[in-house]
């Protein structure tokens, strides 16, 4: 069982987010990155798709806001360039191994004891983290690319397969920052995409550390804000994250980059 007690569901509710010690066992993390080793060896990424995935505003813009093999990868197994690292999504829809986890009973009570009625699987990636070369993720919300009316309908499921610390990247929080709303979207039209509002400035002082060991998961409030450092150590940080919504009385909105489609739309965690 995966649920959570009151007191963890109130710290959630205060801080934006949560570490939930020993999510998945060892074996479970070593099955997702011998998969994963697999996928890269049979994939071949042509040159001309090697996107840059990134939250900066110009790179984004740039490398992102023009690219079909970005745009179009909410239903496909893609590959993406991290400032040096590979990145991998729509593993949660098109991967058998990562389906089983991610619809695992673990994670459907986890999602029940957070309220969710009919929660659907809205994307996941795979990030490596690579040591020594592992890009700086800069602070952001979720919420800005993901975005829904009302707020607060999507939820990250950030899963360490292997130690995260400050040293190798792990990932760095505002407390309370969820309660301030959206302050930039990332807005997809018929004629490329664009940002509105922008990213304030914020005081590093204002960031807590959230290491985590191999195995846990951290849970991310959609508009909570927060980043991770370069991977400047000698040992890697594999993860794999999945972003959940309520789809229940939800709005996804039209102008997410990210949309489901006919062949594949979003699928629900559970019945």
């Amino acid at each position: 069982m995966a649920c959570l007690s009151p007191l963890q569901l109130q710290k959630f509710q205060d801080d934006g987010f949560l570490v939930l010690e020993g999510f998945l066992s060892l074996d479970e993390c070593a099955a997702l990155q011998q998969r994963i080793a697999t996928l890269m060896a049979e994939m071949e990424v042509p040159k001309h798709c090697r996107t840059v995935f990134t939250t900066q505003k110009e790179e984004q813009l740039r490398a992102q806001g023009a690219s079909d093999y970005f745009l179009s990868s909410g239903d496909k197994i893609h590959f993406f360039f991290e400032k040096d690292v590979f990145n991998e999504k729509a593993l949660h829809a098109q991967d058998p191994v990562f389906k089983s986890v991610t619809h695992s009973p673990k994670v459907q009570d986890l999602a029940r004891s957070l309220g969710l009625q009919k929660p659907v699987v809205v994307q996941s990636m795979y990030i490596f983290k690579q040591p020594g070369i592992g890009g700086e993720v800069l602070p952001h919300q979720d919420a800005t690319f993901l975005y829904t009316e009302p707020l607060g309908r999507v939820v990250g499921l950030w899963i360490a397969l292997e130690d995260a610390t400050p040293e190798n990247g792990c990932l760095w929080f505002i407390p309370g920052s969820h309660t301030c709303g959206v302050a930039r979207r990332f807005i997809r039209s018929p004629d490329g995409t664009s940002f509105l509002g922008s990213e304030p400035e914020r005081d590093d002082c204002l960031f807590v550390p959230t290491p985590v060991r191999r195995g846990g998961l951290v849970l991310i409030h959609g508009e909570v804000v927060h980043k991770s450092t370069q991977n400047l150590s000698d040992r890697s940080r594999h993860a794999y994250t999945v972003h959940l919504m309520e789809a229940e009385g939800t709005v996804w909105s039209p102008e997410n980059w990210l949309q489901p489609t006919a062949k594949l739309p979003f699928p629900r965690l559970y019945t």
